[in-house]
């Protein structure tokens, strides 16, 4: 089964109606992508947003699911945990299950005792959402970490040098597409 891309124009013109199409169709895509880099000292549970990876989608269809795929590019200056997790507007979706004091979070990274000078890490995440609504809805991605006194960093590592050897700079992106019921 082909998969059709349909851009808001389109079923705002209502060509092709989204009642034509079959489930699984994949009827919008919204994606930010971010090239600059962001820091933290944030310690949990004091949750930061992720400037530059926060999209907004209106579905077309209150039965209709929301696909997102996010790809973070991290570092840290410590030997430390790093806590992220999906937001829908201001709910916490794909997180662990609530036990006692533990972090609910999507995704959890933690930089050893090693060298975190030039160490990089990578974060895919992936997840369905069933947001039930046709209103403007924003996913974004936040973060904090374990300790205070520690920063956690995206698009870069810890050294950031302007060097061949110790030095890079990344791009991390979050994507969601609108899927036909």
């Amino acid at each position: 089964m082909p998969i059709s891309y349909i851009n808001n124009n389109s079923l705002a013109s209502g060509v092709p109606g989204t009642s034509k199409l079959p489930a699984g169709s994949v009827l919008q895509v919204v994606s930010a992508t971010k090239t600059d880099t962001f820091s933290t000292g944030s310690q949990s549970p004091n949750w930061v947003d992720i400037t530059g990876l926060s999209v907004n989608i209106t579905p077309t269809n209150s039965s209709n699911r929301i696909f997102i795929q996010a790809y973070i590019s991290i570092g840290s200056s410590a030997a430390q945990l790093q806590y992220f997790r999906i937001v829908r507007n201001s709910t916490a979706i794909c997180i662990g299950d609530a036990a006692g004091s533990r972090v609910q979070s999507t995704f959890a990274w933690y930089y050893g005792n090693g060298d975190t000078t030039s160490h990089i890490g990578a974060i895919p995440i992936t997840f369905v959402d069933s947001p039930a609504t046709t209103s403007a809805t924003t996913y974004k991605v936040q973060m904090c970490t374990q300790n205070s006194g520690g920063t956690s960093y995206v698009n870069r590592n810890n050294a950031d040098s302007d060097s061949v050897i110790f030095g890079t700079r990344t791009a991390s992106t979050i994507t969601v597409m609108e899927i036909a019921a």
